[in-house]
């Protein structure tokens, strides 16, 4: 059974920083790649970075060089580093893999930037 937890969400000021994790079970982490995507309230859910199997990352435009995806194979994790933290990143963080053709998801993690 593939399970996905995320973790490391909160409230944080503009400027600040976040770092989430995704801890993933049920099946063989290393041989594919993940990704992070967000929801913020009455928008659809985006995409903001993935990650290969190789360790190869991409973004989307609105995070480049303010994000940064990473995974450590041995703890089957998958984490996102988030600098400089604007209000506009305001939304439900989700970890996501797609298995053969299913795409999993996890439970989300809330990340609110407020003065």
């Amino acid at each position: 059974q593939v399970q996905l937890v995320e973790s490391g969400g909160g409230l944080v000021q503009p400027g600040e920083s976040l770092r989430l994790s995704c801890a993933a079970s049920g099946y063989i982490w290393s041989r594919y790649g993940a990704g992070w995507y967000r929801q913020a309230p009455g928008k659809e859910r985006e995409f903001v970075a993935g990650i290969t199997s190789g360790g190869r990352p991409n973004y989307a435009d609105s995070v480049k060089g303010r994000f940064t995806i990473s995974r450590d194979n041995p703890r089957n994790t998958v984490d996102l580093q988030m600098n400089s933290l604007q209000p506009e990143d305001t939304a439900v963080y989700y970890c996501s893999v797609l298995l053969a053709g299913i795409t999993y998801w996890g439970q989300g993690t809330q990340v609110t930037v407020s003065v």
